[in-house]
């Protein structure tokens, strides 16, 4: 079996392996991992829509630059609050 061969195999294991004790490893946390990130996302939320809900934001010139990245989330972060309609005059999403 000619040497390149060998080596794509060797790779190719390698590889396979490496995905495998990926997945053993990372499988059991998955949930806890997709769960701090939603409420990252959720903080991040609060963060650019905090000067519109009434509180002082520090930082509001910044992010009002990211209103019209994080609209079409509007939406599912304000219900995964707890609030049915949007808490907004100004985005009716409901």
């Amino acid at each position: 079996m000619p040497r390149d061969k060998l080596g794509k195999k060797i790779k190719d294991l390698l590889a396979r392996i490496e995905h495998g004790l990926h997945e053993y490893y990372v499988t059991p946390y998955r949930r806890s991992f997709a769960r701090a990130q939603r409420d990252e996302d959720d903080l991040f939320m609060l963060l650019i829509f905090a000067e519109n809900l009434g509180i002082p934001n520090p930082a509001a010139f910044y992010t009002m630059e990211l209103l019209p990245i994080v609209y079409e989330r509007f939406h599912d972060w304000h219900t995964r609050m707890g609030m049915e309609r949007s808490p907004l005059d100004h985005i009716s999403c409901c």
